[in-house]
């Protein structure tokens, strides 16, 4: 299995999602701080399957 790029689409869908995680530990924002480990880690995964498969 080789890791390839993710699309642009993705990478910048990620990219917001774990963006509003780090935010959202810091700042006090009423759904996205109650998730923001979440929305981390959903980030993180999306990235993750984005590389693994190769049209995602």
């Amino acid at each position: 299995m080789k890791p390839s790029a993710p699309k642009k689409n993705l990478w910048i869908i990620s990219l917001i999602i774990g963006i509003l995680g780090i935010v959202g530990h810091f700042v006090q924002i009423e759904f996205i701080s109650q998730y923001s480990l979440w929305l981390l880690i959903g980030g993180f995964g999306l990235l993750a399957i984005g590389t693994t498969l190769k049209d995602f």
